[in-house]
């Protein structure tokens, strides 16, 4: 959310900040609304003096037995009373109006970020890897001899509808090892905390993250009220949601692997095929908390952890930095890393990593206490996928198919699945 005061200051440049994500005349609009407001505030003032020196007067007039003049004034303190509660309530409206407007218009972006229409104006970085030359038409992963009979699509569509998987066996195991290997490396190379955390929570916590109150399609609600949480950037970020914390607890850097839930609003007729893009899903996911002169390291740090995972998986990868088009709703600045699948021929997201600097902060009032005094600051948040997990597995099994429908698995894996270095063409482990 943003600073009210920052937008009275500097109009013109919350304008031209806004113009990038391709909105117009929005400070005028958010002033009117905020002049309004703040008029009525001022007018309940005056009327409350105005009965208060009514009031002091009314015994007067009664003790001097100007009659007329005590009705006179009773009736005036009646009067102001009905007006400041009239002009207190229009005011609470209007800040109310006021602040869902504010919940609903993005972050600014830093300067960093490039102008784009969509992701073919996104710039890349760094290419890590290269793509292996098969002799043979490499397959998309499930159309692999070995991955078939461990990925059933036509089970999870009779029990659970479109965009869901069944995962058995040696698919299964694959997926678990993958998501158990991210972790471990997060915490014991990376210094990450190990969270784990519900995937229920309450409404205030989507809005403290920003899904809500404008992206309320893209996430599923129960009929208690909870929400089922689209990723952990949501309870990670929130576990300071309303806190005063200490400078000396920060840098707060955090990992969970949850399961995830999306309703991909929008996204029909998109990836179809295989498990890209499935409603359930699961991820390992970073988020750190930090003071503000060091949001824009971090994001860098958590990049390259998240890059790690890929090189250790032996993964060729691009890095790029998204465009004004591309950018998501609360990030000032997102690093997107792009895992090669040799199916599809092309780069395909795997994860994404957001500094997201006050924004969320503002809508949680997450605050922080400088260790030498002076005033409160707002923390700076930041997420990344550290990394999908289910893409993790596609990139897996498409980049280690061999000709005869097996999969050579990544020496990283190994351990984590018992010393098994293969998916053979019968879809068992093999040493």
């Amino acid at each position: 959310m943003h600073d009210i005061r920052m937008i009275r200051d500097n109009p013109a440049a919350f304008d031209a900040a806004m113009a990038r994500r391709g909105l117009s005349g929005v400070s005028e609009q958010v002033l009117a609304l905020d002049a309004d407001r703040r008029a009525k505030i001022a007018a309940a003032e005056a009327a409350l003096a105005e009965r208060n020196a009514a009031s002091k007067e009314v015994g007067k007039a009664k003790a001097s037995g100007d009659e007329a003049e005590f009705e006179r004034l009773r009736a005036l303190v009646a009067a102001k009373k009905d007006e400041i509660a009239r002009l207190e309530t229009e005011a609470k409206a209007e800040d109310e109006e006021l602040r869902t407007l504010l919940m609903t218009l993005p972050n600014i972006m830093s300067e960093e970020v490039p102008d784009g229409a969509d992701e073919a104006d996104n710039v890349e970085i760094r290419r890590i890897g290269t793509p292996k030359a098969f002799g043979f038409e490499p397959k998309e992963h499930f159309e692999i001899a070995g991955v078939k009979a461990g990925m059933d699509f036509e089970t999870a569509a009779k029990l659970s509808g479109s965009r869901f998987v069944v995962l058995k066996g040696a698919v299964a195991r694959i997926h678990r090892a993958l998501a158990q290997f991210m972790l471990d490396t997060h915490v014991d190379a990376n210094g990450l905390e190990e969270t784990w955390t519900p995937v229920l929570v309450l409404e205030e916590m989507l809005y403290g993250t920003g899904q809500l109150p404008k992206f309320g399609e893209d996430s599923y609600q129960t009929r208690e009220g909870w929400w089922l949480v689209p990723t952990a950037e949501v309870t990670l970020t929130n576990t300071v949601n309303g806190m005063m914390v200490d400078e000396a607890s920060l840098p707060r850097r955090m990992v969970a692997h949850t399961q995830c839930f999306r309703s991909e609003a929008g996204s029909a007729g998109r990836d179809t095929s295989g498990m890209l893009r499935q409603h359930q899903f699961e991820k390992v996911e970073m988020v750190s908390i930090v003071k503000p002169d060091e949001s824009k390291a971090e994001h860098d740090r958590m990049t390259a952890c998240a890059e790690d995972i890929l090189q250790r998986l032996g993964l060729p990868f691009r890095t790029v930095v998204l465009c004004s088009g591309d950018i998501g709703f609360g990030a000032v600045k997102t690093h997107d890393l792009e895992v090669w699948l040799p199916g599809q021929d092309t780069y395909r997201e795997i994860s994404s990593v957001s500094n997201c600097g006050d924004f969320q902060a503002r809508r949680m009032n997450a605050r922080f206490r400088p260790s030498e005094g002076g005033k409160p600051e707002f923390l700076h948040t930041l997420n990344g996928s550290g990394l999908a997990v289910g893409r993790a597995l596609i990139a897996v099994l498409e980049n280690g198919q061999t000709e005869d429908g097996g999969v050579d698995l990544p020496e990283a894996l190994h351990a984590y699945l018992g010393g098994k270095t293969r998916l053979t063409p019968e879809g068992t482990l093999a040493g």
